[in-house]
């Protein structure tokens, strides 16, 4: 592990890490054991990598813990993943506090069970003076809902003659998503071999550079996070450039 953590350029760290946090289920399937046991060995490398994240220096952290699509799957995982988020977000406070990470949502919040509401507005209120790291949950996140709303809004605003469309631009849109307050991310991780965003900051990843692994999410450790880490550093970013431009 320390390999990799000292070929890491901390002067060149993306502000921000997307990652999707796949193989939960795929990973209890191997143990023998419920999906919901996956779930929750998750959570002890959302703990691993949010606290080495903010070691790092690393500003900004979204972590796509439920999406919109999830609502499909069994309800008794539904239930239990909602109970789960609870039970994280109550337990992990004090550990955020101690790591001054601020936590934060995106996402359709108002259709998540008022308990699960109830506790993600409890953990981001005492978490919300801290200065390191913000941590992002995307729940009940989609970016087509994103953006649709967002399509939405400046519709209506329009039509209530507030804007003018010349005044949509990239900016105008950035300003108006669910992630207006942070900055794009610079780097995709997903876990567990899968490649595909599956709906997830398709505006905001444009120009992100894309980390693919097949360590299954309960498995992803710091020493995973470091590779990444150190395999980005280690690719030239030209956002339409040429390397000679560069």
């Amino acid at each position: 592990m320390q390999e990799y953590l000292n070929k890491i350029d901390k002067d060149r760290l993306p502000e921000h890490i997307a990652v999707i946090m796949d193989g939960n289920g795929r990973w209890a399937k191997a143990h023998g054991k419920p999906r919901v046991f996956g779930h929750k060995n998750g959570v002890k490398s959302v703990r691993e990598i949010s606290e080495a994240a903010a070691e790092l220096g690393v500003g900004y952290l979204t972590l796509y813990a439920f999406s919109t699509e999830n609502w499909s799957r069994p309800a008794l995982e539904v239930s239990a993943l909602m109970g789960l988020l609870v039970e994280t977000i109550r337990s992990e406070v004090s550990t955020l506090n101690k790591n001054n990470i601020r936590l934060k949502a995106i996402g359709d919040l108002s259709k998540l069970p008022k308990r699960s509401q109830n506790a993600l507005l409890e953990g981001i209120a005492q978490t919300d003076k801290n200065t390191g790291m913000t941590l992002i949950l995307a729940l009940n996140y989609s970016s087509r809902w994103e953006i649709t709303t967002t399509i939405k809004k400046i519709a209506e605003e329009s039509k209530d003659g507030l804007i003018d469309p010349s005044d949509v631009d990239e900016a105008f849109i950035s300003r108006r998503l669910a992630t207006a307050e942070f900055p794009d991310p610079e780097l995709l991780i997903r876990t567990s071999g899968e490649q595909r965003i599956s709906n997830y900051l398709l505006w905001q990843i444009a120009y992100s550079e894309l980390y693919f692994t097949d360590v299954f999410w309960p498995d992803f450790r710091k020493v995973h996070l470091y590779k990444a880490l150190v395999n980005y550093q280690g690719r030239e970013r030209r956002f339409g450039k040429t390397s000679e431009q560069l």
